[in-house]
């Protein structure tokens, strides 16, 4: 299933025609991982793991000094991938491979029955836009039983520029992701738990809806919005709020 999301997002049906003061639905585009399920109690904990194993064979280090360095390229770079691969010339393709192996991940995922019932009632297109690998995403997606409820999956692999892999929070990356999907910056909201993703997002001109319900009593105090700090145009606890919020209300055009 994961494939053919990825063939949604990459090739959106034609633009139809509006006429003047037609109605503009938000294309939402969103986050996987702490946004639409909670990956912090059995998932995450495993990928840190198997990142801070990777990066002891690699780079020769005890474990310690592994799981520092893997928290310093995922703050400097966004992804502990681009650390690795900068600096130690990893393959790609195996980092991802062998960080994200989970045989028991049905048995991991957390569901939320309120999540399905909300992206039927969500007006306008859903693409997941995510730094995990497409074969992780396309597993969580069926596993937590939405794959059929979206219009396509970005995954980190599709995340290039410049022949390099640029995953979020890549400003460069997100406007080449809304030209490819024939997209305007305006019309579309990424929903994101990651204040840094969100506020490349915002400078890119998309609008900005921050998830804090998963991680925030756990997240570092780097990455937790300061009140009144710009960059997020709505805060929502969980995804299933989405459909209250005044971007998922039709915009008349001008």
């Amino acid at each position: 299933m994961s494939a053919t999301l990825r063939r949604r997002a990459t090739a959106p049906p034609p633009r139809p025609a509006r006429g003047p003061g037609a109605p503009r639905r938000t294309v939402w585009l969103l986050d996987l991982d702490n946004t639409l399920h909670d990956a912090l109690r059995a998932i995450l904990p495993r990928i840190d793991a198997a990142m801070t194993e990777f990066v002891m064979r690699t780079a020769g280090l005890e474990r310690e000094a592994a799981s520092a360095l893997r928290l310093e390229y995922w703050r400097r770079y966004g992804a502990t991938l681009l650390g690795m691969v900068r600096h130690h010339g990893v393959d790609p393709h195996e980092f991802l491979r062998d960080t994200h192996r989970f045989p028991d991940l049905d048995a991991l995922v957390r569901r939320d029955p309120r999540l399905a019932h909300l992206l039927r009632r969500l007006p306008g297109r859903k693409i997941v836009v995510t730094n995990a690998p497409a074969a992780y995403a396309g597993e969580v997606l069926e596993a937590l039983g939405i794959a059929p409820l979206l219009d396509g999956l970005v995954a980190i692999e599709q995340m290039r520029f410049a022949g390099r892999l640029r995953p979020k929070p890549s400003r460069p990356m997100l406007r080449r992701l809304l030209a490819r999907l024939r997209l305007s910056a305006g019309e579309c909201a990424l929903v994101e738990d990651s204040v840094e993703n969100l506020r490349a997002a915002r400078h890119c001109g998309l609008r900005t809806v921050f998830v804090s319900g998963f991680a925030w009593g756990r997240r570092p105090a780097w990455q937790r919005p300061r009140r009144g700090q710009r960059g997020m145009d709505v805060h929502v606890r969980t995804v299933v709020q989405l459909a209250r919020t005044p971007l998922a209300r039709p915009v008349h055009a001008p």
